[in-house]
């Protein structure tokens, strides 16, 4: 009997019981908005040199019908220079580092834009009702992404039109070029040489080109690495990470091309003669852009927007998932 009464404590006792799974630590809400800065910052510096190309390749072109030119002017447009004929022409014209021009900017730009944006994109899908099986749906997902983008897009659009600007400033005659010597200044003269409110110009097609990005990067990357990690049975590595980041790479650079060209276009412009703007909105730069110089007007600088966009977020969002372990142990 005491033999039974102890193999019996032993069956039923503590040490053989199945403790409960531990809840999932919640992230602190920082810590998105951090490492979704640290990692964008990272992952521009490499890519700043595309980026530079892919805006000068944009401009190529405008300015015929926009600012009311000359009949001549508005002769048919020979073909922009291509992704490596581009880079070419600024290392000659301006050196090596004229491919690094806007760079503090840049980076100004991801800290305040991408880390926003993926702060941003934790905190809704936080809040988004989870489905059955306790997860998103791609809608869900692509919403939080459209959500992430406009504020993410609202909040880095001094950053980014002070980008844009030094970068386009090589391509222009000597005496129009606004000289801005880092990203501080340019926003300091912006503001008192254009008022306050010229930091936001071009924030329309800003924001809705980071909806698209954002919607189409996050909920494509989020969706591929799941279908990844069920159909492959692998681990969540850096293969995976690679894996699902490139496709996310290729469906924002084409969703969003056309959008791009107006946002640096309407950065850029500046008034005519009579003090009037050649664009007056996104969809009015996409309609003469479209009807001065074509319809494959709109993806100018599509290769470098892809050369960009594929490895950027590879790089982004491997280093963001980094990031984030890093930082899941700190309180």
């Amino acid at each position: 009997m005491p033999a039974q009464s102890t193999r019996s404590s032993v069956l039923v006792g503590p040490s053989t019981m199945s403790a409960p799974p531990a809840p999932a630590k919640k992230q602190a809400p920082w810590k998105g908005f951090l490492s979704g800065s640290l990692g964008a910052m990272a992952s521009g510096a490499v890519t700043h040199p595309i980026d530079l190309v892919k805006v000068r390749m944009q401009l190529y072109g405008q300015g015929s019908e926009a600012s009311g030119g000359s009949a001549a002017s508005k002769a048919p447009l020979k073909a922009p220079p291509g992704m490596m004929r581009t880079g070419y022409l600024v290392v000659k014209h301006e050196g090596t580092f004229g491919l690094y021009k806007g760079l503090s900017a840049s980076l100004m730009r991801q800290a305040s834009f991408i880390g926003t944006k993926f702060g941003a994109y934790d905190l809704l899908k936080s809040a988004v009702p989870k489905d059955a099986d306790g997860g998103l749906s791609f809608w869900k997902m692509t919403l939080c992404g459209l959500g992430a983008g406009a504020i993410g897009a609202a909040v880095g659009n001094p950053a980014d039109l002070a980008m844009v600007r030094m970068q386009a400033d090589g391509r222009l005659p000597l005496e129009l070029r606004r000289n801005y010597r880092h990203g501080g200044e340019a926003l300091m003269r912006v503001v008192r040489e254009e008022g306050v409110f010229a930091l936001w110009r071009g924030c329309a097609p800003t924001v809705n080109r980071a909806m698209i990005v954002t919607a189409s990067q996050m909920a494509v990357y989020d969706k591929s690495k799941a279908v990844i990690l069920k159909e492959s049975g692998a681990k969540d590595g850096l293969a995976v990470q690679t894996g699902a980041s490139f496709i996310a790479g290729v469906v924002a650079a084409l969703t969003s091309n056309p959008i791009d060209l107006a946002k640096s276009r309407l950065m850029t412009m500046k008034p005519d003669a009579g003090g009037r703007m050649p664009y007056t909105g996104t969809m009015d730069c996409i309609v003469k852009t479209a009807r001065s110089e074509g319809l494959g007007a709109l993806y100018k600088g599509l290769i470098p927007t892809a050369a960009r966009q594929v490895p950027l977020n590879m790089v982004r969002f491997i280093s963001v998932e980094a990031m984030k372990k890093l930082l899941a142990n700190v309180d």
